[in-house]
């Protein structure tokens, strides 16, 4: 298992999906450096208060950080389906299994391999994101560990479920299909946020339902509230912050972590389960 784990984080990192990522990642970086700056002083908006730059910073971080976990997103989970389905269909996967290697050894350790990969991205990137913030605006979150681990958390999420429908589709739709729903999930909270700022029961019960069905944006919420100063709660007006796409009101409870954990091993099984019975 671990051997497949290595070989599966080795292989990862050679696939040009990486040049794809770094690219990316320097991108966004030198973007939001410059935009960052300009928060400090040095133009017109060096005009802001202390506190509207607090306000701005931790907003515009949440958007940068969301811009990350939508590329961790699209790596991990186009990873996934070549890495599983790719190698089923091309035959490699028969070559190992005809060895006395168990299926579902063989699938922990292409997760394992994966999550890593994912997990150690996301934690790099995030962490250059807030040294990046830290000297261009002099600004820096409070729990930035507590964000990264959720974030990761969030890789992991995605990528078991891009791993389940790779065991049934092709790498293609397997990808297609797990970066949809991470996006529709992402809308459904947005939504739900605006409905609580509304007193609407009904649009608050879709952003509730869809965190439960795909715990991404849950714990993305969660990750948005770390990276945040509590003090923006003060200079914003009450409930409306609700309808702030790029703000959270407040961290995942701890039976809400604990159905995260839930989920991705009840994911998890139903992918060992499908690839079991995969003629290949």
């Amino acid at each position: 298992m671990l051997t497949i784990a290595v070989l599966t984080l080795r292989e990862s990192s050679r696939r040009k999906v990486m040049l794809a990522l770094g690219a990316l990642t320097v991108m966004l970086l030198a973007l939001s450096g410059w935009g960052f700056s300009q928060l400090g002083g040095g133009s017109e908006l060096g005009e802001l208060t202390t506190g509207e730059r607090l306000v701005a910073s931790s907003q515009i971080l949440n958007l940068v950080m969301f811009g990350f976990s939508l590329i961790a997103a699209l790596g991990t989970a186009f990873l996934a389906g070549p890495t599983l389905a790719g190698e089923t269909e091309s035959g490699i996967a028969l070559a190992v299994l005809a060895r006395p290697v168990r299926r579902s050894a063989f699938l922990l350790g292409k997760w394992l391999g994966l999550v890593v990969f994912g997990c150690v991205y996301i934690v790099l990137a995030g962490l250059a994101q807030c040294l990046v913030v830290k000297a261009a605006a002099g600004y820096w979150p409070p729990r930035p560990a507590t964000a990264l681990a959720l974030l990761a958390a969030q890789v992991t999420v995605l990528l078991t479920l891009a791993l389940l429908l790779s065991t049934a589709v092709s790498p293609m739709a397997s990808g297609v299909v797990s970066i949809g729903l991470f996006g529709a999930t992402w809308v459904a909270g947005v939504v739900g946020g605006v409905g609580a700022a509304l007193e609407n029961s009904s649009m608050e019960r879709i952003g509730t339902v869809s965190r439960i069905l795909l715990p991404t944006d849950g714990l993305w919420r969660g990750a948005m509230n770390a990276f945040q100063d509590p003090s923006v709660f003060q200079r914003l007006s009450g409930s409306d912050i609700q309808a702030f796409p790029f703000l959270s009101m407040a961290s995942p409870t701890g039976a809400y972590l604990l159905w995260a954990v839930v989920w991705v091993v009840m994911i998890w099984s139903l992918a060992a389960v499908s690839f079991l019975r995969k003629n290949l």
